[in-house]
């Protein structure tokens, strides 16, 4: 056997079906598409969305409606019943929060909520702080620092 005779097995290339030639021809008349109507047309069939003259799903679901205001702050927020972890008299920082696991990271300002209670005066440094927050921290014996 040489380079020149190599040859694809039989049935390997099968010919490609060519409709609409002709009545004689496999697939002639009307090309396997059927008689009449919308699918048999040229340019015929419906848009991808069509659901039959239901109210499309494109057209039911409602537009995206309001807006993004691009100077909203957004803080991270820590409770004031979490701060009970932190030794009496310790300032508390955004630093110290993170080294304690309170917040990921310091790229966001902190904002102080005042869910539970505390016990210990500690003086707490922070973006902002809740009434309750800055009453409970100073009800403790605390003081209450706001970062800028």
């Amino acid at each position: 056997m040489k380079l020149h005779e190599l040859r694809p097995p039989k049935g390997a290339h099968k010919k490609r079906k060519r409709v609409a030639r002709g009545t004689a021809g496999r697939g002639g008349k009307t090309a396997g598409r059927g008689t009449k109507g919308q699918n048999s047309r040229s340019g015929g069939g419906v848009r991808p969305y069509f659901e039959g003259g239901q109210l499309p799903l494109v057209r039911r679901l409602p537009h995206k409606r309001g807006f993004t205001n691009i100077f909203r702050v957004e803080y991270s927020i820590v409770n004031v019943d979490r701060l009970g972890g932190f030794r009496k008299g310790s300032r508390v920082n955004p630093d110290a929060l993170v080294k304690a696991g309170l917040i990921k990271s310091t790229r966001k300002p902190v904002k102080i909520l005042g869910r539970g209670e505390l016990n210990k005066a500690l003086t707490v440094c922070a973006r902002k702080f809740s009434a309750s927050a800055k009453e409970k921290i100073e009800a403790a014996g605390g003081t209450v620092v706001e970062l800028e």
